[in-house]
């Protein structure tokens, strides 16, 4: 009977006002400085517009608004998290994130990751609530918000 250990997994921890995401390192496309976003007309709140990427015009979101923490604008050395998108949306392949300051790397194994929550409390768009060492953080539902943002462009639209 042989015993196969789960190998350490790089992460990376992004600051959102009140709170902090945790993601896979794979997830993230790039980091960019923040730039005013093309407004999205009738977009709800926390759908803050349009930024420029590579070509792309990625939607720029506030989780912290998403996620009814509290208000987040952009300001001078805010970052923004280009995420891939894991929905296989054609017209969605990468979305971007508000950060307060520069995420940071970190490496997420079974004996420092906890998850600390009720399954009943998880508000639609988190997946997991979890202490990284002594780091607070929420795992977010990509798929979730992915659907979200889509919805909300088509409306806008």
């Amino acid at each position: 009977m042989s015993t196969v250990k789960q190998a350490d997994v790089r992460g990376v921890l992004i600051s959102v006002a009140e709170g902090r995401i945790l993601l896979p390192n794979a997830n993230i496309a790039e980091i960019i400085t923040f730039s005013e976003p093309e407004p999205v007309e009738n977009a709800p709140d926390w759908l803050l517009g349009r930024v420029r990427w590579r070509g792309w015009r990625l939607p720029l979101m506030s989780f912290s608004m998403f996620a009814g923490w509290g208000k987040e604008a952009g300001t001078f050395g805010t970052k923004v998290a280009v995420l891939k998108a894991l929905g296989n949306n054609p017209k969605l392949p990468y979305f971007a994130v508000l950060s307060s300051g520069f995420p940071r790397l970190v490496t997420v194994s079974t004996t420092n990751l906890q998850e600390v929550h009720d399954i009943k409390e998880l508000p639609l768009g988190i997946y997991s609530k979890v202490m990284l060492n002594d780091d607070a953080a929420i795992v977010p539902d990509m798929l979730s918000i992915e659907l979200m943002l889509d919805k909300a462009l088509n409306q806008a639209a």
